[in-house]
């Protein structure tokens, strides 16, 4: 109680504040103006705004304050990042807070990689906030590394930083009712729970919108974010790596309903966030497509913190934590400095280190079984043969169906009409299972990619032009522990390694970026058209998201949320 009576006392400006930041042109947020003030700090917190005696004052000559943003859901698994780094790339953008779904780290080491990121949190300056996977496995149709029912989701829900449940991607239980499932909706209580809805309209979406889930981050369509804003969907507008919805959807935002939409990333490589930016990108490009700059600050500040219920972010606002960024341009967030509970932690365009800490211990999580390279092959059943059809900017896909190459009775890579195989290898059990199909779309000339990251289960997927260049590169990847690899002539052109889980760098965001910068580079040197090949190829893998995709367990109708045959009859 003492302290917090200082702080109200310093609130009536009977104690000094810590700092005074004058002359700012601040973007409030929730009366919806921007206005001059002098604002004041104590202790972390904002004070107010007013002429407040400081031990620190710091004139802004009219540069514009903004709450720090919010990004309203990304898996950080996805950046390759550590925590600690994770905090550090969002941070120099302006982030100081992310609502973030563990997932893939859960798919590989269930409730200790729940641990591991809970330990992680307390240690850095971003504030994180939890939505516990929902779903591990994401769907029957793969296999992960582990497996979260309700009764974990009943045990962890309580913790401080989990703000609810994260995205129901097996939404055909969701709307069929099926029991586990509900059970899981149910651990959230009075928390958030979040959707996972691609392409879902109608009835269904009736359905899965009355199993109490009010938010979805899969709308590629405006007709689409405008159906899950009609029936009362939070919709988040998702501008990731390969994954760029924000053009499309803009549409659907007026100032009468903005404030049921969000920016979130979803998925981001780190040499994205280090070259393009992370909520800062779509702020610019928001009101670069003619939204009001105001609104496009809302999106990523007090619109996500309304919604998860966040405390006291979002909002330059008495009490709120003194989270804010200066710009000296509004409408192209141009970014002078980062605070972070009244500190700076990115000026003059430097960072301020982030504290080291040892992270928990992680187990292996590469335990595949050995194959052999005939393993590889897929015999001729049919002249026709399903392709997955990949659609650029986009994770969904279309079926295409046309005539193999044959080679000798199987079913061959045809580099002439870019069409390749692509194959998951069970990575965590040594199953020895192995999904094969066939995709057009990434232009490969010769070689072969792959990658421990594949959603959701993140088993081993690799795509290339023959079935050498495929083994070559699973061998590599089991050698190395997980990771990226690009090949050509049995001969590693480029790797990065993922040491953490065959999900996470060991190294700093710097070299992480710069790292797959360079994979990026070699791929495209054979022959790879795609701007986001690895990006890409983790979500071929990705079961609930249509229409086809491959698993350990083969080629998967997504439409249909079943097995089926890569041989058309």
């Amino acid at each position: 109680m003492r302290e917090f009576l200082l702080k109200l006392a310093a609130a009536r400006g009977e104690i000094e504040a810590d700092l005074l930041i004058k002359n700012v042109r601040l973007v409030n947020v929730i009366s919806g103006e921007i206005h001059q003030a002098n604002v004041a700090i104590y202790d972390g917190r904002f004070l107010g705004y007013g002429d407040y005696d400081a031990q620190r004052t710091i004139n802004a000559e009219g540069l514009f304050m903004a709450p720090g943003f919010i990004d309203g859901h990304i898996h950080f698994e996805s950046t390759m990042l550590t925590l600690p780094e994770f905090s550090r790339a969002l941070i120099r953008r302006g982030t100081t807070a992310a609502v973030i779904d563990p997932h893939e780290i859960t798919n590989v080491f269930g409730m200790d990689g729940i641990r591991y990121v809970l330990h992680s949190i307390n240690e850095i300056p971003l504030d994180v906030f939890v939505m516990l996977p929902s779903c591990v496995p994401a769907t029957p149709l793969e296999t992960s590394g582990s497996t979260i029912t309700h009764r974990e989701l009943d045990y962890m829900i309580k913790e401080e930083r989990v703000v609810g449940i994260g995205e129901m991607m097996n939404f055909p239980a969701v709307i069929n009712g099926e029991e586990e499932t509900h059970k899981r909706i149910l651990s959230a209580k009075w928390k958030k729970i979040d959707g996972h809805a691609p392409g879902i309209t109608g009835k269904a979406l009736n359905a899965y919108i009355f199993s109490n889930i009010d938010s979805d981050h899969e709308s590629t369509s405006a007709e689409e974010a405008k159906e899950k804003l009609r029936k009362g969907m939070h919709v988040l507008i998702r501008e990731g790596t390969s994954e760029r919805n924000l053009e499309e959807l803009i549409s659907v935002v007026t100032r009468d309903n903005s404030w049921h939409f969000s920016f979130a990333t979803d998925d981001k490589h780190p040499d994205d966030l280090l070259e393009e930016g992370h909520l800062d990108h779509s702020i610019r490009k928001a009101i670069s497509l003619g939204m009001e700059p105001m609104m496009a600050y809302q999106l990523a500040t007090i619109n996500p913190a309304n919604h998860f219920n966040l405390k006291n972010v979002g909002a330059v606002k008495p009490r709120y934590w003194a989270d804010f960024v200066l710009l000296s341009d509004m409408e192209t967030v141009a970014i002078e400095s980062v605070y972070k509970k009244g500190i700076a932690f990115f000026e003059g365009g430097n960072l301020k280190s982030v504290p080291v800490f040892t992270p928990p211990t992680i187990r292996s999580a590469m335990d595949p079984e050995d194959i052999e390279l005939d393993q590889l092959a897929v015999p001729a059943e049919s002249k026709q043969i399903r392709v997955i059809d990949l659609i650029p900017g986009q994770i969904i896909t279309n079926e295409h169906i046309t005539d193999p190459k044959i080679e000798n009775g199987f079913a061959v890579s045809d580099i002439e009409r870019d069409i390749l195989k692509i194959v998951v290898i069970e990575r965590h059990k040594a199953t020895g299972r192995i999904g094969k199909a066939f995709v057009r779309g990434f232009g490969l000339k010769k070689g072969a990619i792959g990658s421990t990251v594949a959603h959701d289960s993140h088993n081993i997927v690799i795509v290339g032009t023959d079935d050498k260049e495929i083994y070559s590169v699973f061998e590599k990847l089991r050698k190395m522990k997980g990771g990226l690899v690009a090949m050509a002539n049995k001969k590693v052109v480029a790797e990065l390694p993922l040491p953490i889980g065959g999900l996470l760098s060991d190294t700093s965001f710097e070299k992480t970026a710069e790292n797959l910068k360079t994979v990026k580079s070699r791929v495209k040197e054979l022959g790879c058209t795609h701007e986001a090949p690895f990006m890409i190829l983790s979500f071929l893998s990705l079961s609930p998201i249509p229409k086809l995709k491959v698993t350990d367990l083969g080629l998967i109708d997504v439409e249909k949320f079943e097995v089926t045959s890569l041989f058309v009859d």
